[in-house]
């Protein structure tokens, strides 16, 4: 058809263009179909990859706690020490209190270092001091008695730093573990569990390994009698295994979506004005800029463009990273709520850590030296066992009612209340919270802190108030379920309610603040505690009278341990015969509820001065509720 000189073409010809047509347009909606199923299908694969790898990690935390905890498992093998290598009780003492402090000390550094470098690290740190720190325990123990008491073996000294590496591998690895925890389902609904299940194995590790330890290296003791634990297999047995963890734990345990994790705590800082205020939203000096170098190198190779803005992108995320995490410990250390809840925590778990350590010496000042006509009295041995199952049974039932309980908190919680910190919730929020608690009954992760905080001051003033006096057998029992289950139960709270109250971002230098407490509250209660103690039995080695009895007995020393589970042996009894000139003084031992009852009258105390604390940090002025912080 043609129209004034233009030749038009019909809209419809025979049928066949529009065939063609409709069959493009069907292969394109089919391309385009395939190709969105493919996007779908990658980030699928994607997550599905992430999550494997958010599991894959928090089962080897678990399994890292399991391990982690070997050091508690000292009482196994502190009296050989005695026995085998000559230690003085002094001696032994020095090992386990190094290994305690270095256990406590370095941990606010090593959780900074973990939230920078990520736990990864620190757990391949953790390997090579367990590693060394038990090979070097397991050829010190080999090599024999000291030279000080006259044998062939390394001097005590060795095995001290042996046990410094011991204690610091320890912290290492459990804080990889549960920095790792906290930050891949610190956000989730379950994160009560998700951190009180890692926690919960770190204290049953000990017993674990004790267990593991009886059973597969007992050999039978030199005098005959019974079987004792092959010391330097059981060091060389957990020098490897704790290496393998800690080396297979540099793989696995990875934080996954760190960096959105970054950008929404930055994107907070900066709507609270944290960052604006301290002149920390300018790039670093050369940012963004060529030099003449790289322009020149740029122009020879455009390649080298994309590389260098690769390059800058992650100097970008590094720098965003570090000013994010340090705006975020520096208001956290700001924060007075923070040391409120540090003090409360120093006052509750000092006292339980003193208990569970002393637990030799408290038991020998219930039953009298005489006892023995009916029933023996009970042993420390299996009370280590039930404050160890009722802690972790604690955790396990903390976290879970966490999660079921507490009232929901929003994951930016902590950045916006850092600064206004009179505003309450927005409206909407507020009457999202108050249907949830309409429809649900609800408790504050606070309220069950403090619950029991009282749970394990109650243990201590039954102790206190001489009701198991005399009946350590059958009354006992109860003293060591009520503190272990205050004691776990806390241990496991208070990192729950950083994250809730201070997001998860800084967790590892947040929780590593705040637990370095216990190394000084078992310390003072330790200190109070022996002093006490101490007292008595050196009025009674000038023949005081009632309440303290006298045993010139070496093996008496396995009462004033504060290490062992059971009684520790005599040297007499060992192949080894003191010189006349080092024969040992009689010692006294105290019996009685005055060698205890005003320390843990103050320790119950104590426990009550920590719940007043913390209801201030919660309800006090510029508390969290005051500032609209759901615990």
């Amino acid at each position: 058809m043609k129209s004034d000189g233009i030749e038009r073409l019909p809209l419809l010809d025979d049928g066949e263009g529009a065939a063609e047509d409709s069959d493009d347009i069907l292969s394109l909606k089919g391309f385009l179909r395939d190709g969105y199923r493919g996007v779908e299908s990658a980030k699928q694969a994607w997550q599905d990859r992430r999550d494997w790898q958010r599991y894959v990690g928090y089962a080897w935390a678990i399994l890292s706690c399991l391990c982690a905890g070997s050091l508690t498992a000292f009482s196994l093998y502190g009296h050989l020490f005695i026995s085998h290598l000559r230690y003085s009780q002094l001696d032994v003492n020095a090992v386990s209190i190094t290994a305690e402090l270095a256990m406590y000390l370095p941990v606010p550094f090593l959780g900074y270092a973990c939230d920078r470098y990520g736990p990864g690290v620190i757990s391949f740190i953790s390997s090579i001091l367990f590693g060394s720190g038990y090979l070097l325990a397991a050829l010190t123990y080999h090599s024999g008695p000291q030279a000080a008491a006259g044998g062939p073996g390394w001097p005590r000294a060795v095995m001290i730093v042996a046990f410094v590496g011991v204690g610091s591998g320890t912290c290492s690895m459990y804080l990889a573990a549960v920095t790792t925890c906290a930050k891949n389902f610190g956000r989730g609904r379950h994160k009560g569990l998700a951190l009180a299940l890692p926690i919960a194995a770190y204290g049953l590790s000990g017993m674990v390994q004790s267990q593991i330890g009886s059973w597969f290296f007992s050999e039978r003791a030199p005098n005959g009698k019974g079987q004792e634990l092959n010391v330097a297999s059981f060091f060389l047995y957990l020098s490897i295994l704790l290496f393998v963890v800690g080396i297979v734990g540099t793989f696995c345990l990875k934080i996954v979506d760190e960096k959105a994790l970054i950008e929404e705590a930055a994107e907070g800082l900066e709507r609270s004005g944290l960052i604006e205020d301290h002149g920390l939203l300018a790039s670093p000096a050369g940012y963004g800029t060529l030099t003449s170098e790289q322009t020149a190198a740029t122009a020879v190779n455009p390649l080298s463009r994309t590389q260098s803005a690769s390059d800058d992108a992650e100097t970008q995320d590094r720098w965003r990273k570090a000013l994010v995490l340090n705006a975020e410990t520096r208001r956290f250390l700001k924060d007075r709520t923070m040391w409120w809840l540090a003090a409360g925590f120093f006052l509750v778990i000092g006292p339980g850590e003193a208990f569970i350590n002393n637990l030799g010496t408290i038991i020998g000042t219930l039953t009298p030296s005489s006892y023995g006509t009916s029933a023996p009295p009970t042993s420390a041995a299996t009370h280590v066992s039930i404050v160890a199952v009722s802690s972790t049974l604690a955790r396990i039932l903390t976290g879970t009612l966490s999660d079921l309980l507490a009232p929901s908190a929003t994951h930016s919680q902590h950045l916006s209340s850092s600064v206004h910190s009179q505003l309450a919730l927005s409206t909407q929020e507020e009457q999202q919270q108050r249907r949830r608690r309409r429809r649900s009954f609800r408790l504050s992760r606070v309220v069950l802190l403090i619950f029991f905080a009282l749970v394990s001051s109650a243990g201590q003033a039954v102790l206190a108030s001489g009701l198991v006096q005399g009946h350590a057998a059958e009354r006992f029992w109860s003293v060591s379920a009520l503190i272990g289950t205050g004691y776990g139960a806390v241990f496991s709270m208070t990192p729950i309610i950083i994250s809730v109250i201070w997001g998860v971002e800084n967790f590892g230098t947040n929780w590593g603040v705040i637990v370095v407490m216990p190394a000084f509250g078992a310390t003072l209660w330790g200190s109070v505690y022996s002093a006490l103690y101490q007292a008595g039995a050196v009025a009674a080695s000038v023949g005081s009278a009632g309440g303290f009895i006298s045993d010139p007995s070496p093996s008496s020393l396995s009462s004033s341990s504060s290490l062992s589970s059971s009684s520790i042996p005599s040297p007499s009894n060992s192949t080894y015969q003191p010189q006349p000139q080092a024969q040992p003084q009689p010692l006294a031992l105290c019996f009685g509820k005055s060698c205890y009852n005003y320390t843990f009258w103050a320790m119950a105390a104590s426990g009550w001065v920590a719940c007043l604390m913390w209801l201030w940090a919660w309800k006090g002025p510029g508390g969290w509720t005051r500032r609209g912080i759901v615990v």
